[in-house]
């Protein structure tokens, strides 16, 4: 059984970013999708040498220098009414980002929700494998167990084969959680999320 995990950062002992930190309250309410976006862009500034992602240092992060970044992402993946609740608003939005700050080599892939659990797990373990977290969007399920991820930008930056399925490590309000992905998948709901793929071109 097979297990890869990124090398993911932590800010302040909790683990990637924390939209709680956010006093813009518009962002505190709804800025899950720009601080994915900045999650992405410091672990790639940090794992991959792509340091024009993110303007202050990658190997030093504070809370104060995050939250700036992410208002300064603000303008590219601004919350709004329903939220940035599809996955063309977020491959559009950080797509202008990564050309804005120079960064070419980049391609962004949108993964519907609408297709199976078990070409997720393809996908998922690709972009591990590949060094790329995946941006995860869920917007309805029916079990309440995941209430916190509904309506909700997370990142995945792990996967684990195990004897009850293909579990994922995603983080998402600075702290790691651990899903069975088949049973997050399948939402329940027609109204689907997906996730993005990041790749070089």
């Amino acid at each position: 059984m097979k297990k890869k995990e990124l090398d993911y950062f932590t800010i302040d002992g909790g683990v990637g970013g924390n939209q709680d930190w956010f006093q813009n309250v518009v962002m505190y309410m709804g800025g899950c999708a720009a601080a994915t976006a900045c999650d992405c862009c410091i672990d790639l500034a940090r794992r991959k040498g792509m340091t024009n992602l993110y303007p202050f240092d990658p190997q030093n992060l504070t809370r104060e220098e995050y939250v700036r970044f992410a208002m300064r992402m603000k303008p590219y993946l601004k919350p709004r009414v329903g939220g940035v609740s599809k996955l063309w608003m977020f491959t559009e939005g950080f797509g202008r980002y990564l050309q804005d700050a120079g960064e070419k080599k980049l391609r962004l892939q949108e993964f519907s929700g609408e297709r199976s659990a078990r070409e997720a797990e393809t996908f998922i373990r690709q972009q591990i494998d590949s060094g790329f977290p995946v941006p995860y969007l869920m917007l309805k399920h029916k079990k309440t167990c995941y209430k916190d991820f509904t309506w909700h930008w997370f990142l995945c930056y792990g996967y684990e084969e195990t004897k009850e399925g293909f579990r994922i490590t995603v983080a998402t309000y600075g702290e790691a959680s651990s899903f069975l992905l088949e049973d997050l998948w399948e939402t329940g709901y027609e109204e689907k999320g997906g996730l993005i793929g990041i790749s070089l071109s």
